[in-house]
């Protein structure tokens, strides 16, 4: 019988400038020396703890870290986190309320390679456009940086400008094509106006998942290429309708399945191999869970993909293509058309896929309705496997019915599109979500390894408010008292001095700022901030996931009935009441 482990919780900010941790990020969970504290701010890193299980995986081995036995919440042996593993809680989330944990394929179950998969679809994008939309043949020269955009930046498809923006939506990094905008040039295009602007459609573009930075970059080079070779672009042909001619060749790569069918042909080349995928199946449904797979990938990618990642986490690694996979699946809707997928009033169709031959089946509601007229054997549907049910199309409403879900707060769905997966499950629903965030592994290990860096700059902060405050004083007993000449030079010449430090420190911080921020990505900076305020992207993961982590699978790090807890929201005074 597996003896439950003593309850350990854990708190990490991942946005405060003052923290510590006495003990290494490589293997601070697994450290039995009691609880750790530390400054909060918004998220808690949750430690590893839980209620037993109450069954044991069949399959059970002695797992270690690496990747052929990967280690799990439920094997014999304990595992330490990572750093950059944990998972994050912005919402209380009770697991033991959930009854049905859900998945979204591309870029969640299956990580893409960005230097493979992006380069695919770039070129695949260069070629339409040059072929189908008759763009100059120097495209065809070009070449793509993979690591040179983020998620969470906002294309002015009008101007032909790339934008970061704080939460508050003020554009503090912009840039024209590849070129920076000066602070003034930021002021006068985005601050100046009597009105706001939404940075919203039609208008703006938002680059809110992986699979867009490729076109994002792409409009980049576009909009440099017209303004550095005008008469080899169309005088009609302007960067909102480069953006749309960039989206259309985008459409026609997916249509004509031609990124698809390359990574068909050789998903290890393109995606990456995860050998907790199964592992983690495998406990939640022993749990007593129910586990289903909503994607916009049709029947014949889905099967592809879910296949290979399967089967390279089964202890043979057999590439045979089946259908044993379906297996770890109660339900699984392809086609599904998020975001529309989660409107109520969508009355789209839900057609059964049979798995062997993908023919669409008509039903009634999912349950199927008799064929009409005589049917070959070749085409008569078989069932592969009584308790997975394989459909296309749908609402969640047909979901529900599905799994028998009385209640939207009993599901869990886990994806990586801000918008597509957890803004509208989580908005229109009630659903609890986890948003897959890859980047931000890295950028947790880089918090923790420049907290010093970060410490300083907020005595250089400090610094420059204590400065500020003493020339305002001055400059006030300048102005409204009266002082006798001697004093008066005394004075004008102290705040000569403090002027030439105010301006010492402003560029100092200034300068370390930027710095810090070039560690995390040299044109962008991190992901989640945009100077000390949250970035937009890091708003929209803090309102509408509940959870948030770098890998779906380090949720088979942890007990499946563990209890999500987030740290105390914390508001400026209560910070300064505490220092």
């Amino acid at each position: 019988m597996r003896i439950p482990r003593r309850q350990l919780s854990f708190c990490l900010s991942l946005f405060s400038l003052e923290f510590s941790y006495p003990v290494s990020p490589r293997n601070f969970l697994g450290v039995p020396k009691g609880i750790h504290t530390l400054r909060l701010n918004r998220s808690c890193a949750i430690g590893a703890m839980g209620e037993n299980l109450g069954t044991v995986m069949k399959d059970k081995r002695t797992h270690s870290l690496d990747v052929q036995q990967p280690c799990i919440w439920s094997s014999s042996v304990e595992c330490n986190i990572d750093i950059g593993k944990q998972i994050f809680c912005n919402r209380s989330l009770n697991m033991k309320n959930i009854v049905a944990v859900g998945f979204d394929m591309d870029y969640t179950l299956a990580q893409y390679k960005p230097e493979t998969f992006e380069s695919l679809a770039y070129e695949g994008t260069i070629r339409k456009l040059v072929y189908d939309l008759a763009y100059s043949e120097e495209l065809l020269n070009w070449s793509f940086d993979w690591k040179y955009m983020v998620r969470g930046l906002v294309l002015d498809k009008r101007r032909g400008n790339i934008l970061k923006m704080d939460r508050h939506k003020y554009v503090k990094v912009a840039y024209h094509g590849f070129k920076e905008l000066s602070k003034d040039d930021k002021v006068e295009t985005y601050g100046s106006t009597l009105v706001r602007d939404s940075f919203d459609e039609p208008d703006y573009a938002l680059i809110d998942t992986l699979f867009s930075l490729a076109e994002a970059y792409l409009f980049a080079q576009l909009v440099d290429f017209k303004d550095n070779n005008p008469d080899k672009v169309p005088e009609d042909v302007d960067y909102a309708r480069m953006y749309k001619d960039v989206r259309a060749a985008v459409d026609m790569c997916h249509r004509d399945g031609t990124l698809k069918q390359m990574v068909a042909k050789d998903p290890k080349r393109f995606i990456n191999v995860d050998t907790s995928i199964v592992p983690l199946l495998k406990m939640l449904r022993d749990s007593g869970r129910s586990t289903f797979l909503v994607t916009n990938s049709l029947w014949d990618y889905t099967n592809v993909v879910m296949n290979f990642l399967c089967t390279s986490s089964a202890p043979d690694g057999d590439q045979k293509c089946n259908l044993d996979w379906l297996q770890y699946f109660d339900v699984v809707i392809t086609g599904s058309a998020k975001p529309g997928f989660f409107h109520e009033d969508n009355r789209a169709n839900l057609f059964g896929v049979e798995p062997k031959s993908g023919m669409l089946l008509n039903t009634d509601n999912g349950s199927p309705l008799p064929q009409v007229g005589n049917t070959s054997e070749a085409s008569s549907p078989t069932k592969v496997d009584k308790s997975c049910k394989v459909f296309q199309g749908g609402n969640v409403m047909h979901l529900h019915k599905l799994l028998q879900i009385e209640s939207s707060s009993q599901v869990l769905y886990v994806g990586d599109h801000i918008y597509g997966d957890i803004l509208r499950s989580k908005k229109a629903l009630g659903w609890r979500t986890m948003l897959v965030v890859p980047e931000l592994g890295r950028e947790v290990e880089l918090l923790w390894e420049l907290r010093k860096t970060r410490k300083q700059l907020q005595l250089l902060r400090n610094d420059r408010d204590a400065i500020e405050d003493k020339i305002h004083h001055l400059k006030w007993s300048l102005k409204f008292e009266d002082v006798e000449a001697d004093e008066k030079e005394r004075l004008s010449a102290e705040l000569h001095q403090l002027e030439s430090e105010q301006e010492r420190v402003r560029l100092s911080h200034q300068n370390a700022l930027r710095d810090c921020h070039r560690q995390f990505h040299g044109v962008w900076g991190q992901l989640m901030k945009t100077g000390y305020q949250n970035s937009r992207f890091a708003h929209q993961v803090e309102r509408f996931a509940c959870l948030y982590s770098s890998q779906v699978t380090n949720l088979s790090l942890y007990s499946p009935d563990k209890y999500y807890r987030p740290s105390e929201d914390f508001m400026p005074h209560e910070f300064a009441s505490s220092t």
